[in-house]
């Protein structure tokens, strides 16, 4: 059993920044983290025009300038991936879907695995499920961990995100304990936030989910990815999370197969770091 306080995450927090912030070229890790964002939109109001207009935005970084990378992703509903994936072929761009009743996760697995299966067989190359909050706070931690399995079973080639939505986990002990869990039963990545509630990413959850994947990674040699998203919005932010991954995880882990950003509105203020 893992025991956080509050005051010894802020305090390796700072520590690990400040250690790394002398390692980096601010410019060309703005570029990297350009190259890690899965450019998102994931409201009611979404149509076919909005994702045209997102696929096109996400096609564009790279014509902006030399060492102006495109962005990883983008990130959809289900009902936009095929389009996506159409407008998106060839460029290297993958295609990210929410699925499995995002946001709250109030769905029966057999509801969830369907929603799943339907996007990967739309084109999907990665999806971002959300666990049970509910039942891991009632203490039912093996449905939680049986559902990843689940879905991670019904995702065929597709890489799986598991997002915590760590706002809602309470402490950062639960946010330890929920990413074991979503490691131990195949999550390929894990995920903070849905973006819908408050808090949503934080620099304290997601130091403890770099813990959980450093320790996966020194047991068993496996690499888990790992995606702040939700209310990163500022480049400078962006940097703190990027330098605490180098810092704990190390330079291998700065691609996008294993540290990805979900964001809207950050990467157009990235791109005027890099220019």
């Amino acid at each position: 059993m893992h025991t956080y306080t509050e005051t010894e995450v802020n305090t390796r927090i700072e520590n690990i920044i400040n250690e790394q912030i002398s390692t980096v070229d601010e410019k060309k890790a703005y570029a990297d983290i350009l190259s890690l964002v899965d450019l998102t939109t994931l409201e009611g109001s979404d149509n076919e025009e909005k994702i045209k207009s997102l696929c096109e935005q996400a096609m564009s970084f790279k014509e902006q300038g030399e060492g102006v990378p495109n962005v990883a992703a983008v990130c959809v509903y289900p009902p936009f991936v095929k389009q996506a994936k159409e407008l998106l072929k060839g460029t290297g761009i993958s295609v990210a879907s929410v699925a499995g009743a995002f946001p709250s996760g109030q769905s029966p697995i057999e509801i969830k695995v369907a929603e799943i299966k339907y996007a990967v067989a739309e084109g999907a190359d990665d999806i971002d499920m959300v666990i049970s909050r509910g039942k891991f706070l009632s203490g039912d931690h093996k449905t939680v961990g049986d559902e990843v399995r689940a879905i991670k079973d019904a995702c065929g080639n597709a890489h799986l995100k598991v997002i915590l939505e760590t706002g809602e986990l309470q402490t950062l002990d639960n946010i330890r304990l929920a990413s074991d869990i979503s490691i131990a039963n195949g999550g390929d990545f894990i995920k903070t936030s849905t973006g819908k509630i408050q808090p949503a990413a934080t620099e304290q959850a997601f130091l403890v989910m770099l813990d959980a994947i450093k320790d996966e990674f020194d047991k068993s040699g496996k690499k888990i990815g790992i995606k702040p998203a939700g209310g990163i919005a500022e480049p400078e932010d962006a940097l703190r999370y990027y330098l605490l991954v180098k810092g704990v995880l190390g330079d291998d882990w700065l691609n996008s197969h294993l540290f990805r950003f979900g964001a809207s509105r950050l990467a157009t203020k990235l791109l005027n770091k890099i220019i």
